[in-house]
């Protein structure tokens, strides 16, 4: 790696930078405060004219080197150390500039302002921007990249997508048509690979995996760590192990653990090498490597580490299916060292696994062996180990037991990476407000600043910059005051923040602990001054005018700050005034696609459904792969009955995130709605179809896209399809499983085994609190109906047949087996439903009628009996007149003729199970008439006139034989 201070020091640099343009120097700082950045690149246009065709080979390398200084320079004194002993000022601009502080702090400023995209703005501090800047410019040229036939051109496009994926890191928020372009070179060079038939590079796998994590596109990131695997040959799998987490634990029990391990050398011989030297870092796995300090957890129960057990049992076995042979002889606690990119892969997993999973116990469980086992290495990398330590200490903030580690282990590490990249006072220049924390002449930290023979070289640090993508130092400390905002640690914060002058974020902590008047002020003295001298007009960078009255504020700074957009729209999160955003949106140049987010909550909050569907509709013109807005859209539409449009949007979101359950869901319940024209001819007829993504995504047996354009139950079928996908992708949600059985039933023919499937997870989730109201009465006997209609004939048993059997858990069945919708019914009636029933008589006779289906006399007898005792004990039907307690005394004299007629007709049947004289009821006769005489006893005094009275009474004549 040569010294970036020579590069940019060559005269191709100087020519670019302006500093000998044909022997007129400074030329080119003329205009710079109105584009530098444009001037480098019309420096370089001019640059490649001077140059011959057969030169324009070395132009590109010349550029691209010039870039990569600049970039890795930038890197080195923002995110890895150490610090640069040059002053960048003095390298990239003229002498009259660098040695003016004023005229400094005027470029550098700019420099702040043009690198803002789609109203999301950088952070103003940010030392040495100009570096970036030159980098930006120079590897976004078009002459920076060699012709596509050339075999350099792939690493000048790397080169450009790694400078505007930085570019989008510095940024507050993800900018969509930066996202853009970066994903427009990323396409382009697969298609550029394959068609030449080339390989990737691992390191490239994971960086491509590093820019999905940052947007989001977590599934395609753990695509390429796969593809990325492999190359490299890392062997590992997350699995459990025997061992002990506590100092008094007695018992071992299964803990959470990775084993990994690096191909042998043979086999990365065969693999590409990574760039930037990695060969070089990594060529002896062994080699003893300086890290930073990790510190002890030093608590009263927990042990360091897990102390796994040592017996023979408890190594994994090489015949389980996901754990290899090379696997299975791995010792948990002493693993072999992982090469440096094996272990940026480990740890992009877990940050893989951190983005898609909820922020819970379980997730945190499983991403926290992926850090402790690169931590274990004891030559990793010192980037790479910074890193591990960053993942341990964010899963750690969250338990009791290891918060006070967590916390102190980021204080380190930002103290760290501040020592490490803050230069000596003397070679501070800086025009802008540095980043410090107090003391001079050295910056304090909370370990002893390490020797220079015990820290890493800026080549190892920078080696894979790219694949980490490690925060800066102002992101680190922002993160730190963020962990003390949650620890109720407000003043620490606010310290934080202040000194690093991110007055949204000061602004936010004041709403936070309830004084809205002071966050309001300071984002107002932000915005507007009380008067318009030249020197009230700059941002403020502190908050000593704590006299001055809101109402004073009135004259809009001119120019405003870079992160206007922002703090206008939080402003108007505070005062709840739409105008606040509609000035972001103005100030943006119509670009912050936050403000239109913000006016479309808005509107919709005061019941403007059009207003707000419009907001939103310009938000998504802005970015257009914003899940969330969409969603919201979806969901203004299902208000406003704008059923097409809410199927359009979910669709929308679905595509982006295709495992968003509410989506699926909501898309789902538009479809229902939708008239039968639109399910006919489409939604919208300039546009395919999102019924047919329904299809696609969720892979069902029934295609629909098959399905004639004039089927009636189109929709359904659609609707169907998404309520499908999203109870898989949310089983916990019993509305999911609710509409998917109110949409299945509606089907014809009905998908029995899904009602079936529906009807019994939601017993799982409801039965604790709703008992057998979660039970869908209707419905079951409708199943149940379907059944006997389509099973064969019930028949008696033969003399030698064993008519039925008991099961371990007392239910009855029939000997032969029952497989498919059947068997999955009478599963759910005796296992699910019956242990379930407690008042309700229609789900007795349920389970009656599938007894006296599968030839069960005795247990089809005893459900009429529970029928009767559910009916008999019904309160109202003997001492009431009305209609109701009339109603309900029909019911009994229903139900009691109904077990009348059962002990008649099962009495004398052989019990299942039984020999000929094992009779169901032998006194079914009597336990029949004494039904019957105290159903009249107890109505006599009120219903005796009645006819029900009176079919009871002429029943019991009938059972006493006489006429």
């Amino acid at each position: 790696m040569s010294d970036p201070q020579n590069i940019l020091g060559t005269r191709d640099a100087s020519f670019l930078l302006g500093k000998c343009t044909s022997g007129t120097p400074d030329k080119a700082t003329s205009t710079a405060k109105d584009g530098w950045m444009q001037r480098v690149t019309e420096n370089i246009d001019n640059l490649s004219k001077n140059y011959h065709d057969g030169d324009v080979g070395q132009l590109y390398l010349r550029l691209q080197k010039i870039g990569i200084a600049a970039l890795d320079a930038f890197l080195q004194s923002n995110v890895t150390g150490p610090p640069l002993h040059w002053k960048s000022a003095e390298c990239i601009f003229p002498s009259r500039v660098a040695n003016d502080p004023e005229k400094l702090r005027s470029i550098r400023r700019a420099l702040i302002q043009d690198l803002s995209v789609d109203g999301e703005a950088v952070y103003q501090l940010i030392p040495n921007i100009e570096l970036f800047c030159l980098a930006k410019s120079v590897l976004n040229h078009p002459a920076s990249v060699a012709p596509e036939s050339a075999p350099d051109y792939v690493d000048g496009c790397w080169a450009r997508v790694t400078v505007n994926f930085w570019h989008q890191k510095l940024l507050t928020e993800n900018a969509s048509s930066l996202q853009q372009i970066i994903y427009e070179d990323l396409d382009h060079l697969e298609q550029h690979l394959r068609n030449h038939s080339a390989k990737e590079d691992a390191s490239r796998l994971v960086q491509k995996a590093t820019i999905h994590t940052q947007h989001g596109f977590d599934q395609k990131a753990r695509e390429y760590l796969q593809r990325a695997t492999e190359i490299t040959g890392l062997d590992f799998v997350l699995t459990g192990m025997l061992g002990k987490r506590t100092k008094f634990q007695e018992n071992e029990i299964s803990q959470l653990v990775v084993l990994a391990k690096s191909a042998d050398a043979k086999t990365l011989g065969t693999t590409p090498v990574p760039t930037n030297s990695i060969d070089e870092i990594a060529a002896d796995v062994n080699k003893v490597a300086f890290k930073p300090d990790e510190l002890n957890l030093n608590d009263d129960t927990l042990l360091e580490s897990i102390a796994f057990s040592e017996t023979k049992g408890n190594f994994p076995s090489a015949n389980e299916s996901n754990i290899s042979r090379s696997l299975a002889t791995l010792d948990p606690s002493n693993q072999p060292n992982l090469q440096p990119l094996d272990s940026i892969i480990l740890l992009s997993y877990a940050s893989s696994i951190t983005n898609t999973s909820p922020s819970d116990g379980l997730t945190r469980e499983e991403t926290l062996p992926y850090a402790t086992r690169v931590l274990h290495d004891k030559c990793l990398n010192w980037q790479v180990y910074t890193q591990a330590l960053l993942v341990r200490s964010r899963i750690e903030g969250y338990r009791s037991r290891t918060i006070e580690r967590g916390v102190l282990q980021l204080q380190a590490l930002v103290d760290q990476v501040i020592v490490e990249t803050t230069p000596n006072p003397s070679a501070n220049t800086s025009a802008l407000p540095s980043i410090q924390v107090q003391d001079d002449p050295g910056t304090s930290s909370f370990l002893p600043r390490p020797k220079p023979s015990e820290s890493a070289q800026a080549k190892e640090r920078l080696a894979y910059i790219h694949q980490l993508a490690s925060p800066t130092r102002w992101e680190l400390e922002a993160e730190l005051a963020s962990r003390w905002v949650s620890l109720g640690g407000l003043r620490t914060a606010l310290e934080i923040y202040e000194r690093l002058q991110m007055w949204a974020e000061v602004a936010l902590c004041w709403a936070a602990n309830d004084r809205e008047d002071k966050a309001k002020r300071i984002l107002h003295q932000q915005l507007y001054t009380t008067k318009t001298t030249e020197e009230l007009q700059q941002p403020r960078t502190s908050m000593d005018d704590e006299d001055v009255s809101v109402e004073d504020l009135t004259v809009e700074r001119t120019p405003l700050p870079a992160e206007a957009p922002r703090l206008f729209c939080i402003l108007g999160d505070l005062e709840k005034s739409p105008s606040m955003y509609e000035k972001a949106w103005e100030v943006s140049s119509h670009r912050y696609a936050r403000a239109q987010r913000s006016l479309g909550k808005y509107f919709f909050s005061q019941g403007e459904l059009q207003r707000a569907d419009d907001a939103y509709a310009k938000s998504l013109r802005v970015n257009a792969l914003s899940h969330s807005t969409w969603f919201s859209l979806g969901c203004v539409r299902l208000q406003s009955e704008n059923w097409a449009g809410a199927v359009d949007a979910f669709g929308r979101a679905i595509q982006i995130e295709d495992k968003d359950a509410e989506s699926w869901s909501n898309m789902a319940a538009a479809l229902i709605q939708l008239p039968a024209d639109a399910n006919s001819n489409g939604a919208d007829a300039n546009r395919q179809s999102p019924n047919d993504d329904l299809v696609a995504a969720d892979g069902d047996d029934e295609d629909i896209s098959s399905k004639p354009k004039t089927d009636p139950q189109k929709r359904i079928r659609s609707a169907f399809v998404a309520l499908k996908r999203a109870a898989a992708l949310k089983r916990e949600s019993y509305r999911i499983w609710q509409n998917l059985l109110n949409v299945a039933v509606k089907l014809s023919p009905p998908p029995y085994s899904d009602i079936v499937i529906a009807q019994r997870r939601l017993i799982d989730l409801r039965s604790n609190i709703e008992g057998e109201k979660c039970i869908d009465v209707e419905v079951m006997e409708g199943l149940l109906a379907h059944l006997i209609a389509v099973s064969p004939s019930s028949r008696s048993p033969s003399e030698n047949e064993d008519p039925g059997k008991m099961t371990s858990n007392g239910n009855t069945s029939t000997t032969g087996p029952r497989l498919g919708f059947g068997n999955m019914l009478i599963t759910l009636i005796q296992q699910k439903i019956n242990p379930l029933i407690t008042t309700s008589r229609r789900l007795h006779l349920l389970v009656a009628k599938l007894s006296l289906h599968l030839q069960l006399p005795a247990a089809a007898l005893e459900a009429y009996e529970k029928a009767w005792r559910c009916t008999l004990n019904t309160a109202g039907w003997e001492d009431g007149t009305d209609a109701e307690a009339e109603t309900k005394w029909k019911d009994v004299v229903d139900a009691t003729l109904e077990l009348v007629d059962a002990y008649e007709s099962l009495g004398e049947r052989i019990k299942e199970g039984g020999n000929e004289r094992d009779l169901v009821e032998k006194g079914w006769r009597f336990k029949a008439r004494s039904a019957v005489r105290g159903v009249l006893g107890r109505g006599k005094e009120v219903w005796q006139e009645s006819e029900g009275f009176e079919r009871l009474q002429w029943r019991l004549k009938d059972l006493k034989g006489d006429k």
